[in-house]
């Protein structure tokens, strides 16, 4: 195989083909966009941001003393609770999410207060608050026509909110359309195997969402694809920058970003040919908003900026390093690495039947695992080889 791996500034416009046998998949994304409905998605992010925005100035926080909050019946309407905050005789209404987090926090089943008339749930949930250890919880309200109780933390919770994360990606992706280089991604055509680059931002095709509980964007730097050696056929083989972040504002999830490269994008937004994939994330404790200014935010700059060489370098090295010359050889590299001797004869095969010749390299020994992972139904089993295949490429650096 050739070895060469070039840092090409190649213009991927007009589409090229890609071969996505290679590299994991990834169907984080994917998940994402089956669950959207239509005003969840935005088509730029800064209709994203002022969604997200106008909903945080319209909320407040505040702490207040558990046991000093009321909870009230409607005797006109039974299935409902309403709760009225210290400072204030007006009644407020907690969405599904805050009521979850209000039962969950002095120690009452949500699902079974639910199920419950609503006096008697009052009853409980009063009670519980009336006992809560803690003593204090910080609450977040929106008024939007009518003021609800959108999210109910602990007193120490470290919101950063929505705005904040588009802001930063903003920062370096302008409007995620295309006037940077960061843009929504494209898509790939299965009848032909050559990826588009250039589509069209609709509500099908978009991976900017955000609803009442969180936000997850997702842009690719598909213009400007990184030659990374050849492909078995002679045809270059083409990777681009990609990156997906979230939070959540009322505590639904952590803060994230997940930076990768990557070969392609389908239609469902699957990722495929995925390779580096790195990812760190910041739970919402105390710091998280001092975490998030000189961690998260510079992190994401830093690769958004970044040179693909030592990308490219890895790659380069891991193709260069030869770990084994027979079939004596592939047997006792996997062995000692943790594969069995079935999950051994079927890397060797993957390998043998893709590049037409048994694995040699790091690099070729890493393909095999990670195509092999994909064919792993149960997640755990496909992650922890993924793992392996990912600590492999560590040799060779």
């Amino acid at each position: 195989m050739n070895t060469e791996i070039i840092d090409a500034g190649r213009d991927m416009s007009g589409g090229n083909k890609v071969d996505v046998s290679r590299g994991t998949n990834v169907d984080r994304v994917s998940s994402e966009w089956f669950s959207r409905s239509d005003d969840e998605r935005y088509l730029s992010l800064d209709d994203l941001f002022a969604s997200v925005k106008g909903r945080a100035e319209r909320s407040r926080t505040r702490t207040v003393e558990s046991a000093a909050i009321r909870v009230e019946a409607h005797r006109n309407d039974p299935e409902k609770l309403s709760l009225v905050l210290p400072g204030t005789d007006e009644p407020i209404a907690p969405t599904h999410w805050s009521f979850g987090q209000l039962s969950s926090l002095v120690g009452a089943p949500a699902a079974y207060l639910r199920q419950l008339p609503a006096p008697l749930a009052g009853i409980n949930l009063q009670y519980g608050l009336t006992n809560h250890r803690a003593e204090q919880i910080k609450t977040m309200e929106v008024a939007d026509g009518r003021t609800e109780l959108r999210a109910v933390t602990g007193p120490d919770y470290g919101r950063i909110y929505d705005h904040e994360l588009v802001s930063a990606v903003q920062r370096i992706a302008g409007n995620g359309t295309g006037d940077t280089r960061w843009k929504v991604p494209g898509v790939i055509d299965w009848s032909t195997g050559i990826y588009n680059p250039r589509v069209d931002v609709t509500k099908e095709t978009t991976t900017l969402y955000a609803s009442d509980r969180d936000v997850f964007l997702f842009l690719v730097d598909d213009l400007n694809p990184i030659e990374a050696g050849l492909l078995p056929d002679g045809s270059p083989d083409l990777y681009f920058r990609g990156f997906y972040c979230w939070n959540s504002e009322v505590g639904a999830k952590t803060l994230g970003i997940a930076s990768f490269y990557l070969r392609a994008v389908c239609q469902n937004r699957n990722l495929w040919g995925v390779e580096d994939f790195q990812e760190i994330t910041i739970r919402h404790s105390k710091y998280a908003a001092s975490r998030f200014a000189h961690e998260a935010a510079p992190a994401l700059s830093r690769f958004a900026e970044s040179s693909p060489a030592p990308f490219v370098d890895g790659i380069r090295a891991a193709r260069e390093k030869i770990v084994a010359r027979s079939d004596e050889d592939r047997q006792d590299f996997l062995r000692k690495r943790g594969f069995s001797k079935a999950e051994t004869g079927r890397i060797v095969e993957t390998v043998l039947a893709e590049e037409g010749r048994p694995p040699e390299s790091v690099f070729d020994f890493v393909q095999g695992i990670t195509a092999v992972a994909r064919s792993k139904p149960q997640q755990d089993a496909r992650l922890v080889m993924e793992g392996k295949a990912k600590a492999l490429l560590e040799i060779a650096r």
